[in-house]
């Protein structure tokens, strides 16, 4: 099940073997299994929709930093 979030500190992720890319600060969706964490967005004008995931121990990670807070 989805849950709404907000990235407010620095969070990238990796598309293949390519360099980091930053998810901008702002709300994201976020679907967590056992294994990883998928993370939806839209740019600031709401054209352009983007989604990564990560596995799960990267996202603990900045659960525990404070770069993503979960709503509610």
């Amino acid at each position: 099940m989805a849950q709404q979030a907000q990235i407010t500190g620095k969070v990238e992720y990796r598309e293949g073997d390519g360099p980091l890319i930053p998810i901008r600060k702002g709300p994201v969706e976020v679907t967590v299994t056992d294994l990883d964490a998928t993370l939806s967005w839209q740019d600031e004008g709401g054209e352009v929709r983007s989604s990564t995931a990560m596995p799960i121990a990267d996202f603990k990670r900045y659960l525990a930093e404070g770069a993503i807070r979960l709503a509610g």
